[in-house]
């Protein structure tokens, strides 16, 4: 009998495709006519990216590169003259959460809280960059990094009670 070294660590099972696709649909159509409402101190949460964190920690990177560029296109169709920026930064960010998600539970409230918040900063540095390098003024700088602090403390908020409301309805925490 062979020896396994490999430790095989179980992921949590995403939905099937199209319930994933319609939660994405969903909240990037909450981003784009509703969350402009719940503005505080010029930021919004993005709902886009906690579907997308939410979506990628229970993945294969592949599957989860895929939700992040999906999701990163269609923000990229609904913003203006941002050339691509929110592509490249979702599925990064995306694909990095998949990879890391493999040394923790995906079902961990404190964690995937504390993943989001860096998830948005992450993806916000990815933004800022890639507009940096299509022209955009680097002098706005401190305030926009002060927004992505903001927005991350409110990410991180709406993805525990993302999880708050799945444990509500999903029968294995009744």
């Amino acid at each position: 009998m062979a020896r396994n070294t490999k430790i095989h660590i179980a992921r949590i099972i995403a939905p099937v495709w199209y319930v994933s696709a319609a939660w994405l649909a969903l909240a990037l159509l909450a981003q784009a006519c509703v969350m402009h409402l719940f503005v505080i101190r010029n930021v919004e949460p993005s709902l886009v990216l906690v579907a997308v964190v939410w979506y990628a920690i229970r993945v294969e990177p592949w599957r989860a590169a895929a939700y992040g560029c999906a999701g990163g296109i269609v923000e990229d169709l609904l913003s203006y003259h941002t050339g691509g920026a929110w592509t490249i930064s979702t599925t990064a960010v995306a694909l990095v959460a998949s990879v890391i998600s493999r040394g923790f539970f995906a079902d961990s409230i404190p964690l995937v809280a504390t993943f989001a918040f860096v998830a948005t900063l992450v993806r916000q540095l990815i933004f800022w960059v890639t507009m940096g390098f299509e022209g955009y003024p680097s002098g706005l700088g401190m305030i926009h990094f002060h927004e992505a602090l903001f927005e991350a403390l409110l990410n991180a908020a709406v993805m525990m009670l993302v999880m708050l409301a799945a444990r509500r309805f999903d029968s294995r925490y009744a």
